[in-house]
């Protein structure tokens, strides 16, 4: 797969081009495949790709031909999260230079699906990818994936993992997670509950359809109840205080140390490490 380029200028989704080169929508028989395409910059999401996700979520709900979506991304790496270098040239969403703007995130517009979303992971998976996943209604994930909630290194509140994760997994591992950012492997992701299934990495499309077409064989009606419950049962997150920690320089700072390489200034000396976190 390759990075598309076929398109002249940055412009709003329309049909089932999706606002940016970097996301691809291919009709696939019942299904919609949303492909994340960006290996330049090992597929991270700019504010462009989160809201073209968001509208390819609307657009198969409305779609009659289309009974469920599967996101993926290319090479090893389903979704890092989001781009903190803005070079993407899918600029023409102007987001007033607040990084990360909740108005055009997907997550709660997957969380309220009318037709089945499904996440193929397919490597590195961390941030907004796994958000995305955990959003998701069911994922499938290749045994070589691994994932990551990185946000605190970068002065993020997150208070969206602080949430979803606490109902998902309970408060211990929540902290685990999110205060020492560290890496879970594919089997631990799936022992924690934090994935559907874990699958051979060469068998994950033919895997991960085969758990979207069993999920589409339910009724759409009486598996809208149960997601409705499901949703409840997650809850709401902090906005105020997620939206408040991005404006902070504590944040300023994460991002900065992020693009230089470097750790933040906030650690202390002797913990300091080559490279950021």
């Amino acid at each position: 797969m390759h990075e598309a380029t076929d398109v002249a200028a940055p412009r709003p989704p329309e049909g089932d081009w999706l606002g940016t080169p970097h996301l691809r929508l291919e009709r696939r028989g019942a299904f919609a495949h949303l492909v994340v395409d960006r290996p330049r910059a090992r597929n991270a999401l700019t504010p462009a790709m989160y809201f073209g996700i968001r509208y390819a979520v609307r657009l198969v709900d409305a779609e009659p031909a289309l009974a469920g979506l599967l996101i993926t991304g290319v090479d090893d790496v389903f979704i890092p999260g989001g781009d903190l270098g803005k070079d993407a040239g899918d600029d023409w969403l102007s987001l007033g230079g607040v990084p990360g703007a909740m108005d055009v995130l997907p997550f709660d517009v997957l969380r309220q699906s009318v037709k089945p979303v499904l996440s193929s992971v397919n490597g590195i998976c961390q941030g907004g990818g796994l958000m995305i996943a955990l959003c998701s209604d069911v994922s499938v994930v290749s045994d070589r994936a691994t994932f990551r909630v990185p946000e605190l290194l970068r002065g993020i509140s997150d208070t969206y993992y602080a949430q979803v994760l606490t109902r998902l997994i309970g408060p211990v591992r929540t902290r685990d997670l999110m205060f020492t950012g560290r890496k879970l492997t594919a089997d631990e992701a799936f022992a924690w509950g934090l994935v559907t299934r874990v699958v051979p990495h060469g068998r994950l499309l033919e895997e991960s359809l085969d758990v979207l077409s069993e999920v589409c064989r339910t009724a759409p009606l009486a598996r809208r109840d149960i997601k409705r419950v499901l949703d409840q049962y997650v809850g709401l997150h902090d906005r105020v205080a997620m939206f408040d920690s991005l404006q902070r320089p504590e944040s300023r700072e994460g991002f900065a140390a992020f693009l230089e390489k470097r750790p933040p200034s906030w650690v202390p000396a002797e913990l300091r490490e080559s490279g950021r976190g």
